[in-house]
């Protein structure tokens, strides 16, 4: 008459466990993306025939369940006001764009803008552009342009990336990276805007055979666009206008009193324009 309060069931101890045990954990170490599914019936095709639920247990006794691979999480977002800086060099935007060749092989551009007066500072065409090549190019714009106190960014890859923050947080630079809220593009709109017209302008307007020839119509392109073409946002006059009309009226906080524009010294002219268009394929 024993009570039930004391009365256990005592598993019984298989003998063939220990060694269905050691076979798994040598299979899981052979086979790494085995699942256990996959360790089953393999294991049933070499003549182990055993319930698949007693091998689940000892599969999960083992601890040999693989680990997801998870996507890097990502730190949540602020949302900040979308303002325009009192004088140049204080934020910068940045963005990628995807595009085709003629024959369909895909490239990227890389742009960044400055926000006090949408002037384009840089477009970068290539296959492929990693977080070191954004480093690179920023590094060459700081050699004629200097660097801004901020850069609004998305949350791409290449700007979340470990090399970006680690350069930008550098004493010599001390770059603030602005990121805007996942699936919220209208937050960076200066340079979603600026991104817009290059497509309208150039991607939509040309077929191309190589990114050299996309890289060299998108340097003349930068010249027009900040040159020639007025902006409805500053007043119809042209980046380059409202640099030089209000670029000085409020002092940088870095001491900064020169801003030289993207090709500066170079006086494109119109037929050189033409000619390049003529030398495309239009659609």
């Amino acid at each position: 008459n024993l009570s039930t309060s004391v009365l256990h069931y005592k598993a019984k101890v298989h003998r063939d466990d220990e060694r269905l045990h050691r076979r798994m954990s040598k299979l899981a170490e052979i086979r790494p993306t085995w699942g256990f599914w996959k360790q089953f019936h393999w294991l049933r095709n070499q003549g182990e025939h055993v319930n698949h639920k007693k091998l689940w247990r000892i599969y999960k006794a083992a601890r040999l369940s693989m680990r997801r691979k998870t996507r890097k999480r990502i730190a949540e977002r602020i949302k900040r006001p979308l303002v325009q800086p009192l004088c140049p060099n204080l934020t910068w935007s940045m963005d990628f764009m995807r595009d085709s060749l003629f024959h369909g092989k895909p490239f990227r551009a890389f742009n960044v803008i400055d926000d006090f007066n949408r002037e384009s500072l840089t477009i970068t065409i290539a296959k492929s552009i990693t977080s070191e090549r954004v480093i690179a190019e920023l590094e060459q714009l700081s050699q004629w342009r200097g660097l801004p106190e901020k850069i609004r960014v998305d949350n791409g890859p290449e700007f979340i990336a470990d090399a970006l923050s680690n350069w930008c947080k550098h004493p010599s630079r001390n770059i603030q990276l602005l990121f805007i809220q996942k699936g919220k593009p209208s937050q960076n709109v200066y340079i979603e805007r600026f991104n817009k017209t290059f497509r309208e302008d150039i991607l939509d307007a040309h077929l191309f055979d190589d990114p050299k020839q996309v890289q060299q119509m998108a340097n003349e392109w930068i010249w027009i666009y900040n040159n020639d073409r007025p902006h409805e946002s500053l007043g119809n006059i042209t980046p380059a206008q409202f640099l030089l009309k209000y670029g000085k009226l409020h002092a940088h906080p870095r001491g900064q009193h020169e801003f030289p524009t993207f090709q500066q010294d170079n006086n494109n002219k119109q037929s050189q324009i033409n000619q390049l268009l003529e030398n495309s394929t239009f659609e």
